[in-house]
């Protein structure tokens, strides 16, 4: 299974911040979405992906806020990506590796869209559970042996 099996399910919904965006305001945006991450956009390109991670070392720094700063102050500005072609048994152990729960999905230089640790699981599940099915249909339909006739001795 590949990346972009991901994003076609997951549809063309893409979420981004500009990096000069207050970070109260990004933080703002993420929860009346109920997302987990921005893309961080400039003239076009990637610049940074901002995770609930980024906006909780912020928040703990400041005592229990954001601060009046910037998106750009707190953002990861070297997100680990992968492209719509990377297989997913490559995907999953680089997430689990890094501790990285999204990752911004690249074409040259084109964000593609972002894949969540959850889409990826749910992808996995999901054919897990189809391979099960296929087994189990497989197994149940499995040809009778026809019963050989005794030796006579």
């Amino acid at each position: 299974m590949k990346v972009s099996d991901i994003l076609r399910v997951k549809g063309g919904t893409l979420y981004t911040v500009s990096p000069d965006v207050p970070l109260s305001q990004a933080v703002q945006t993420m929860a009346e979405l109920d997302i987990g991450s921005l893309a961080v956009m400039e003239h076009g390109e990637l610049v940074g992906m901002l995770t609930f991670r980024e906006v909780l070392h912020t928040v703990a720094r400041n005592s229990g806020n954001c601060g009046a700063g910037t998106v750009r102050a707190v953002m990861d500005d070297h997100p680990m990506s992968c492209t719509s072609q990377t297989d997913l048994e490559q995907v999953r152990p680089l997430m689990l590796q890094k501790h990285t729960r999204y990752m911004p999905v690249m074409d040259d230089r084109m964000l593609m869209g972002v894949i969540s640790f959850y889409d990826v699981a749910k992808a996995v599940v999901e054919a897990q559970n189809f391979e099960n099915k296929m087994l189990k249909a497989y197994i149940r339909d499995w040809p009778e042996e026809e019963a050989q006739p005794a030796d006579k001795a």
